[in-house]
């Protein structure tokens, strides 16, 4: 599979050639000072009015400032490419070159703007998909521990989905496919570190509530046996013992090898109980597509 510095760097070839073939000057000939970067125009008092900078050359100054690795300097430069020229060509390629400028600078935020602009505005150009993987690349890139709020986590998931479904021959579809399943566990083991400080807690509802989201929402993901062996012990806890059956068995049959499994089958075992499926359990249920039944 490629990575994605692989798959980056092999469509930024891909622009910068198309741009020095339409182009026919060196960027180099041009010297730059702090000035050029200056939001507020000339010096107090000045009323000089600069001429438009013509846009093939505007465009190499952002490709040389993107090979420089001035990722921010070259965006701002993409940015004022389609300041000056809203209509043309260079402005679609000058606003995914943006994307991947901010992309590589670090700047999260601003690439999953620029992306959600850029599909906005071509939403049928072929460098559409690559935006949108960026964008989901972004969110993922800036992802949060388990601990804290995955609401990041969620917005990538959706990013990568639209590549899936909206352009499923686009060579970012496995990547993407890939990126969700490691979301989806971070999702999952968010819902777990909340379900496990109730158990503790002896809030046994609320943990038992935490647990069942990880089978409803994440059941193809690593934590699908731990919220299972927890599933049996907190119902322990409360006397429901059928359901802890339920739950040992559903672990047992899906992950006999599962050390989760042997911790769930002892747990029953001192309090007298095996493992038993029980039809009407909402467990045996949500388990049903996985094979059990």
């Amino acid at each position: 599979m490629k990575s994605t510095r692989e798959i980056g760097l092999k469509s930024l070839r891909a622009f910068v050639a198309a741009a020095v073939a339409a182009t026919s000057f060196a960027p180099a000939a041009h010297s730059f000072s702090l000035e050029d970067l200056n939001p507020f125009g000339p010096p107090k008092y000045e009323m000089k009015v600069d001429p438009d900078v013509p846009v093939d050359r505007l465009y190499n100054e952002a490709l040389f400032k993107l090979e420089k690795k001035d990722y921010e300097g070259a965006a701002k430069r993409f940015a004022e490419v389609q300041k000056q020229y809203p209509f043309s060509q260079w402005a679609r390629k000058a606003l995914m070159m943006e994307v991947y400028a901010y992309y590589e600078s670090g700047s999260y935020t601003e690439t999953v703007s620029a992306a959600d602009r850029y599909t906005t505005l071509y939403a049928n150009s072929p460098d559409a998909a690559y935006a949108t993987y960026l964008a989901g690349m972004a969110l993922f890139g800036d992802m949060p521990d388990e601990h804290r709020d995955q609401d990041r986590i969620a917005k990538a998931i959706r990013y990568f989905q639209i590549v899936i479904d909206k352009y499923p021959k686009s060579e970012y579809v496995a990547d993407a496919r890939f990126k969700i399943q490691v979301a989806r566990d971070q999702l999952a083991g968010h819902e777990m570190n909340i379900g496990r400080y109730y158990l503790k807690r002896q809030n046994y509802t609320a943990a038992i509530n935490r647990f069942r989201e990880v089978l409803f929402k994440y059941q193809n993901t690593r934590e699908a046996e731990e919220a299972l062996e927890r599933l049996t012990e907190a119902y322990l806890a409360m006397g429901i013992v059928d359901e802890a059956q339920t739950a040992a068995a559903v672990l047992g049959h899906n992950y006999p090898d599962s050390e989760w499994y042997k911790e769930a089958f002892e747990r029953l075992k001192s309090d007298g109980y095996a493992p038993q499926e029980h039809q009407d359990s909402w467990i045996s249920k949500a388990f049903k597509k996985v094979g059990l039944g």
